[in-house]
């Protein structure tokens, strides 16, 4: 039982041991890495934020189905309403923070 145990330390200081010298060994010195040149020029500007932008258009098109659906949904409709209507709007601020 005791060299089992003595046997498990050891293996699990090797394992910890290549770990720790795997890690290190895999992060490049900040000498190693180029200097950074010059970008090129994009082709057409990417807006920021897109995920934010298509969210407010889900959200958007979701307030339009709840519109102009034909079922109440249990007198929730109202409220899913509203609670989008406040998300766009918060996400709008979102974008004028930025």
């Amino acid at each position: 039982m005791k060299s089992k145990a003595v046997y498990l330390f050891a293996a699990a200081i090797l394992v910890l041991a290549l770990a720790f010298s795997a890690a290190t060994v895999a992060v490049p010195s900040a000498k190693a890495l180029p200097a950074p040149g010059p970008q090129p020029a994009a082709a057409s500007p990417v807006p920021d934020h897109p995920e934010i932008h298509n969210a407010i258009a889900a959200l958007r098109n979701a307030k339009e189905h709840m519109e102009h659906a034909k079922h109440d949904y249990h007198g929730h409709r109202t409220e899913a309403i509203r609670a989008t209507e406040e998300a766009i709007h918060q996400l709008e601020i979102c974008l004028k923070f930025d």
